[in-house]
Protein backbone atom coordinates (compact mmCIF):
# COMPACT_ATOMS: atom_id res chain seq x y z
CA UNK A 1 0.00 0.00 0.00
CA UNK A 2 1.23 3.68 -0.46
CA UNK A 3 0.13 6.80 0.60
CA UNK A 4 -0.09 9.75 -2.32
CA UNK A 5 -0.54 13.38 -0.52
CA UNK A 6 -1.20 16.74 -2.36
CA UNK A 7 1.53 18.08 -4.18
CA UNK A 8 3.26 14.52 -4.92
CA UNK A 9 3.91 13.68 -8.69
CA UNK A 10 1.00 11.12 -8.88
CA UNK A 11 -1.70 12.70 -6.62
CA UNK A 12 -4.59 13.30 -9.25
CA UNK A 13 -4.83 16.73 -10.48
CA UNK A 14 -8.89 16.10 -11.01
CA UNK A 15 -9.26 16.13 -7.07
CA UNK A 16 -8.70 19.09 -6.92
CA UNK A 17 -11.36 20.35 -8.39
CA UNK A 18 -13.61 18.64 -6.56
CA UNK A 19 -15.29 19.68 -2.89
CA UNK A 20 -12.75 18.41 0.05
CA UNK A 21 -10.21 17.13 -1.96
CA UNK A 22 -8.84 14.28 0.65
CA UNK A 23 -5.40 15.28 1.31
CA UNK A 24 -4.09 12.35 0.83
CA UNK A 25 -4.98 8.61 -0.69
CA UNK A 26 -3.96 5.46 -0.28
CA UNK A 27 -3.42 3.06 -2.80
CA UNK A 28 -2.84 -0.28 -4.12
CA UNK A 29 -1.81 -1.23 -7.50
CA UNK A 30 -0.92 1.30 -10.56
CA UNK A 31 -0.40 4.57 -9.70
CA UNK A 32 0.68 5.99 -13.06
CA UNK A 33 -3.02 5.55 -14.38
CA UNK A 34 -4.51 7.68 -11.93
CA UNK A 35 -4.09 10.83 -14.07
CA UNK A 36 -5.33 9.61 -17.39
CA UNK A 37 -8.46 10.29 -19.15
CA UNK A 38 -11.18 8.08 -17.18
CA UNK A 39 -14.60 6.86 -17.72
CA UNK A 40 -16.91 6.28 -14.46
CA UNK A 41 -18.99 3.44 -14.82
CA UNK A 42 -22.16 3.34 -12.08
CA UNK A 43 -25.37 2.24 -10.84
CA UNK A 44 -27.16 -0.25 -8.45
CA UNK A 45 -26.13 -3.04 -6.49
CA UNK A 46 -29.73 -4.80 -7.47
CA UNK A 47 -28.92 -4.80 -11.11
CA UNK A 48 -30.92 -6.92 -13.51
CA UNK A 49 -29.07 -8.94 -16.37
CA UNK A 50 -29.66 -6.33 -18.62
CA UNK A 51 -27.99 -4.08 -16.53
CA UNK A 52 -25.11 -6.70 -16.10
CA UNK A 53 -25.11 -7.13 -19.82
CA UNK A 54 -24.86 -2.97 -20.72
CA UNK A 55 -22.53 -2.30 -18.10
CA UNK A 56 -19.97 -5.08 -19.17
CA UNK A 57 -20.08 -4.25 -22.69
CA UNK A 58 -19.44 -0.24 -22.15
CA UNK A 59 -16.36 -1.15 -19.78
CA UNK A 60 -14.75 -3.28 -22.43
CA UNK A 61 -15.52 -0.96 -25.52
CA UNK A 62 -14.23 2.01 -23.71
CA UNK A 63 -11.04 -0.33 -22.86
CA UNK A 64 -10.50 -1.05 -26.77
CA UNK A 65 -10.32 2.79 -26.73
CA UNK A 66 -7.57 2.90 -23.91
CA UNK A 67 -10.20 4.60 -21.84
CA UNK A 68 -9.88 3.75 -17.76
CA UNK A 69 -13.43 2.59 -16.10
CA UNK A 70 -13.61 4.26 -12.71
CA UNK A 71 -16.50 3.07 -10.28
CA UNK A 72 -16.72 1.71 -6.34
CA UNK A 73 -16.34 -2.48 -6.06
CA UNK A 74 -19.54 -2.60 -5.49
CA UNK A 75 -22.29 -5.39 -6.00
CA UNK A 76 -24.01 -5.23 -9.18
CA UNK A 77 -23.17 -2.81 -11.90
CA UNK A 78 -19.93 -1.63 -10.11
CA UNK A 79 -18.37 -5.00 -10.34
CA UNK A 80 -19.59 -5.62 -13.65
CA UNK A 81 -17.95 -2.47 -14.74
CA UNK A 82 -14.56 -3.73 -13.03
CA UNK A 83 -14.80 -6.91 -14.76
CA UNK A 84 -15.57 -5.54 -18.51
CA UNK A 85 -12.73 -3.80 -18.36
CA UNK A 86 -10.15 -6.36 -17.38
CA UNK A 87 -12.05 -8.70 -19.43
CA UNK A 88 -11.19 -5.90 -22.48
CA UNK A 89 -7.92 -6.10 -21.18
CA UNK A 90 -8.33 -2.26 -19.93
CA UNK A 91 -7.74 -0.71 -16.85
CA UNK A 92 -9.71 0.03 -14.41
CA UNK A 93 -10.33 1.96 -10.72
CA UNK A 94 -12.04 1.53 -7.74
CA UNK A 95 -12.58 3.48 -5.21
CA UNK A 96 -13.36 1.90 -1.63
CA UNK A 97 -15.71 3.72 1.31
CA UNK A 98 -13.84 2.22 4.04
CA UNK A 99 -9.91 0.67 4.22
CA UNK A 100 -8.33 -1.76 2.76
CA UNK A 101 -8.20 -4.24 5.66
CA UNK A 102 -12.29 -4.42 5.18
CA UNK A 103 -12.64 -5.08 1.26
CA UNK A 104 -16.17 -4.37 0.87
CA UNK A 105 -18.06 -6.46 0.01
CA UNK A 106 -15.81 -9.45 0.97
CA UNK A 107 -16.97 -11.34 -2.44
CA UNK A 108 -15.06 -9.28 -4.01
CA UNK A 109 -12.16 -9.60 -2.67
CA UNK A 110 -11.35 -11.96 -5.96
CA UNK A 111 -12.22 -8.91 -8.01
CA UNK A 112 -9.76 -6.78 -5.86
CA UNK A 113 -6.89 -9.22 -6.57
CA UNK A 114 -7.77 -8.86 -10.39
CA UNK A 115 -7.86 -5.19 -10.66
CA UNK A 116 -4.32 -4.88 -9.18
CA UNK A 117 -3.44 -8.10 -11.12
CA UNK A 118 -4.05 -6.32 -14.70
CA UNK A 119 -2.70 -2.87 -14.02
CA UNK A 120 -5.63 -0.80 -12.66
CA UNK A 121 -5.42 0.76 -9.15
CA UNK A 122 -7.84 0.40 -6.42
CA UNK A 123 -7.96 3.85 -3.87
CA UNK A 124 -9.22 4.90 -0.59
CA UNK A 125 -9.45 8.62 1.40
CA UNK A 126 -9.83 5.98 4.49
CA UNK A 127 -7.05 4.54 6.44
CA UNK A 128 -6.77 0.41 6.19
CA UNK A 129 -8.55 0.19 9.15
CA UNK A 130 -11.49 2.11 8.62
CA UNK A 131 -14.94 -0.21 8.17
CA UNK A 132 -16.99 0.67 5.41
CA UNK A 133 -19.91 2.17 7.25
CA UNK A 134 -23.11 4.12 5.26
CA UNK A 135 -21.64 7.60 5.70
CA UNK A 136 -18.30 6.84 3.98
CA UNK A 137 -20.23 6.11 0.37
CA UNK A 138 -21.18 9.69 -0.28
CA UNK A 139 -17.80 10.72 0.17
CA UNK A 140 -16.36 7.90 -1.91
CA UNK A 141 -18.75 8.47 -4.72
CA UNK A 142 -16.92 12.47 -5.05
CA UNK A 143 -13.73 10.39 -5.71
CA UNK A 144 -15.09 8.34 -8.17
CA UNK A 145 -16.63 11.67 -9.69
CA UNK A 146 -13.36 13.55 -9.20
CA UNK A 147 -11.37 10.54 -10.79
CA UNK A 148 -13.29 10.84 -13.63
CA UNK A 149 -13.57 12.89 -16.97
CA UNK A 150 -17.55 11.90 -17.36
CA UNK A 151 -20.10 9.34 -15.53
CA UNK A 152 -22.10 6.80 -16.91
CA UNK A 153 -24.94 5.46 -14.88
CA UNK A 154 -26.16 1.73 -16.31
CA UNK A 155 -29.00 1.17 -13.51
CA UNK A 156 -30.57 3.50 -10.60
CA UNK A 157 -33.37 3.74 -8.60
CA UNK A 158 -34.66 6.88 -7.58
CA UNK A 159 -32.44 6.99 -4.18
CA UNK A 160 -29.57 5.67 -5.51
CA UNK A 161 -26.05 6.98 -4.41
CA UNK A 162 -25.20 6.27 -8.22
CA UNK A 163 -27.75 9.88 -8.68
CA UNK A 164 -25.03 11.53 -5.66
CA UNK A 165 -22.58 10.87 -7.94
CA UNK A 166 -23.89 12.01 -11.28
CA UNK A 167 -25.03 15.00 -9.73
CA UNK A 168 -21.09 16.14 -8.31
CA UNK A 169 -19.99 15.36 -11.98
CA UNK A 170 -22.87 17.78 -12.88
CA UNK A 171 -21.29 20.38 -9.92
CA UNK A 172 -17.82 19.72 -11.62
CA UNK A 173 -19.04 20.64 -15.13
CA UNK A 174 -18.65 17.05 -16.48
CA UNK A 175 -20.28 15.23 -18.64
CA UNK A 176 -23.08 12.96 -17.31
CA UNK A 177 -24.39 9.89 -19.43
CA UNK A 178 -27.51 7.09 -18.68
CA UNK A 179 -28.72 4.11 -20.27
CA UNK A 180 -32.52 3.94 -20.93
CA UNK A 181 -34.31 1.18 -18.61
CA UNK A 182 -37.58 -0.79 -18.86
CA UNK A 183 -40.25 1.87 -17.52
CA UNK A 184 -41.64 -0.89 -15.55
CA UNK A 185 -38.11 -1.34 -13.44
CA UNK A 186 -37.68 0.26 -10.28
CA UNK A 187 -33.99 -0.01 -11.27
CA UNK A 188 -34.65 2.64 -14.24
CA UNK A 189 -36.69 5.28 -12.26
CA UNK A 190 -33.31 6.84 -11.53
CA UNK A 191 -31.60 6.65 -15.15
CA UNK A 192 -34.45 7.71 -17.18
CA UNK A 193 -34.99 10.63 -14.67
CA UNK A 194 -31.56 11.34 -15.62
CA UNK A 195 -32.38 11.40 -18.86
CA UNK A 196 -35.63 13.57 -18.73
CA UNK A 197 -33.07 16.11 -17.05
CA UNK A 198 -30.66 16.48 -19.95
CA UNK A 199 -27.75 13.35 -19.23
CA UNK A 200 -27.45 12.28 -22.87
CA UNK A 201 -28.51 8.52 -23.65
CA UNK A 202 -26.53 6.13 -24.56
CA UNK A 203 -27.11 3.23 -26.62
CA UNK A 204 -23.56 2.33 -27.22
CA UNK A 205 -19.41 3.55 -26.72
CA UNK A 206 -19.36 6.38 -29.39
CA UNK A 207 -22.46 8.30 -27.74
CA UNK A 208 -19.85 8.76 -25.00
CA UNK A 209 -16.21 9.07 -26.84
CA UNK A 210 -17.87 11.47 -29.54
CA UNK A 211 -18.40 14.31 -26.44
CA UNK A 212 -15.00 14.24 -25.99
CA UNK A 213 -13.49 14.47 -29.41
Amino acid sequence: MEIIEIGNEYYPKKLLNIYNPPKKIYLMGNKKILNDFSIAIVGTRNCSKYGEKIAKSIAYNLSKYKVNVVSGLAKGIDSFAHLGTIIGMGKTIAVLGGGFNYIYPKENIGLFNRIIESGGAVVSEFDENTKPVPENFPKRNRIISGLSDGVVVVEAGKRSGSLITAELALEEGKEVFAVPGNIDSNVSKGTNELIKEGAKLVENVMDILEEYR
